[in-house]
């Protein structure tokens, strides 16, 4: 495996991570080590990413910590000799991107955003992502196309020409490549089908009409080869695959909480809309983040990451000698789905033996996290520091008992009451109390009827002394 480090508070729990929980049980020594912090790039005049490029497109299966992309202020802070683009574009270019998958994570026991799965690819390649740009004053613009034989016909396409007028026009040229548009409908239909979840293709074409490409690719592959087996498992409300417009997918993922559903869209929609699945889930740490591509011979390659960044705020209170309590879910997801594809292509007969392994891992993080052995974000101020959590992990993969656990780190369990069973309610003696309450017998208790009653219950809050 490709193992790419990062910087700051994730690069010190991965470090955790993978002394204890993956190398007393995982051979590491084939492992190729690429170090993506600031310094070393500059330090390398960015060749490491591209060695990193090289191996990932050689070994296939890629984990990768946060980085940072520094701005002008960060480079003057580390004293950069420029500022260093995103490590994303080289990669998704060099490994021939397809889709950045990103998943809902779900933990049985533990109560999230949305109830269900929910799926969503983006298209990994073109768009604003790769856009060049340039600020213009009053003058003409004009954007030519030079096809391949140009030179044989003597002939440009004019795309557009435009006279500016002001002082400061922002001048931007991107394109969207579509032939893998295909290879990306592949993916995303199997994934839905196998996830059993109703999928959306997700455009602006109203307005933007170049992306009608999009649609009209996704919609040509899913009536040739899947439409007939989601009729059949009924994951086809409509009877057909839908478009949703892209503004109206914002309110979707509002609004459809039990989950349940897969989207498919551009590369800048598809960031901007799993970024929203992500904050309505709990937080980016309950979201997968994965590259698929594709090698030159037909290899699926794969590069696992974390969504979110490098977490500078605990990072800044672990430098100061402070408690920190990172929530490392989201990196451990990645490390996981590493491990599994490394197996599935380098060495197939371990295959099995990895998938056990990744889920008795993951099945001892969830505990962990189900039983308040979890970091604060889930706990509380009584939750478990960033150390204590991933020891915790071990321990508990290792055959630690719970209750063991949670008296070694002084954690209670919280004790949820069951709702009370309607067997033996006596619904006229309620009925008798509503009334009693309806002092207006308007059929509706206000809040001056609400306040006398739980005040009469001795259930209302009361205020606490001492705190203006």
């Amino acid at each position: 495996m490709v193992y790419i480090s990062g910087e700051e508070m994730t690069h010190y729990a991965s470090v955790l991570m993978v002394e204890q929980w993956i190398k007393p049980h995982i051979d590491t020594h084939k492992w190729k080590y690429f170090d993506l912090s600031c310094k070393n790039r500059d330090a390398t005049n960015d060749q490491v990413l591209l060695d990193a490029v090289e191996a990932g497109k050689e070994v296939a299966a890629i984990f990768k910590e946060p980085t940072i992309t520094p701005t002008q202020v960060q480079v003057d802070e580390m004293g950069l000799s420029r500022t260093y683009p995103s490590p994303n574009g080289a990669m998704r270019r060099g490994w021939n991107g397809i889709s950045v998958s990103r998943d809902t994570i779900h933990i049985e026991g533990m109560r999230l955003g949305f109830e269900r799965p929910i799926l969503f690819d983006r298209h990994a390649v073109g768009g604003e992502y790769h856009a060049a740009w340039n600020t213009c004053g009053p003058g003409r613009l004009e954007c030519k196309f030079y096809p391949l034989d140009w030179q044989v016909h003597g002939e440009a396409v004019n795309i557009d020409s435009r006279v500016l007028k002001d002082e400061e026009s922002v001048a931007v040229v991107y394109h969207n490549p579509l032939d893998n548009v295909h290879s990306l409908a592949h993916l995303f239909f199997k994934r839905c089908l196998e996830a059993e979840v109703v999928p959306y293709v997700v455009t602006k074409k109203t307005v933007f009409k170049w992306q009608e490409g999009f649609w009209r690719i996704m919609k040509e592959v899913f009536d040739q080869h899947y439409k007939h087996d989601y009729l059949s498992r009924g994951l086809l409300p409509d009877g057909d695959l839908q478009h949703v417009i892209s503004d109206a997918a914002t309110m979707h993922i509002i609004r459809w909480n039990s989950g349940g559903f897969g989207m498919v869209a551009h590369n800048y929609d598809g960031d901007m809309l799993t970024d929203e699945i992500a904050q309505a889930h709990r937080s980016p740490g309950f979201i997968t983040s994965n590259l698929t591509g594709r090698r030159d011979d037909g290899t699926e390659i794969k590069l696992f990451e974390a969504s979110h960044g490098t977490v500078t705020d605990l990072w800044n209170m672990h430098l100061r000698g402070l408690e920190t309590s990172l929530n490392p879910l989201g990196l451990a997801e990645a490390l996981m789905g590493g491990l599994v594809h490394s197996a599935r292509l380098d060495c197939p007969n371990k295959y099995e033996q990895m998938k056990e392994f990744v889920g008795k891992l993951r099945k001892s993080i969830h505990e962990c996290m189900v039983h308040r052995l979890g970091t604060r974000d889930l706990c509380g101020p009584e939750g478990l520091t960033t150390e204590q959590f991933i020891e915790a992990v071990q321990q508990r993969f290792n055959g630690e008992d719970i209750a063991v656990l949670q008296k070694r780190y002084n954690v209670v369990e919280e004790v949820v009451k069951k709702p009370q069973s309607k067997k033996n309610v006596d619904f006229e003696a309620i009925r008798n109390m509503f009334e009693s309450y309806d002092l207006d017998h308007n059929g509706k208790i206000d809040v001056n009827e609400f306040s006398e009653m739980i005040i009469q219950l001795g259930v209302a809050p009361k205020l606490k002394r001492g705190i203006k």
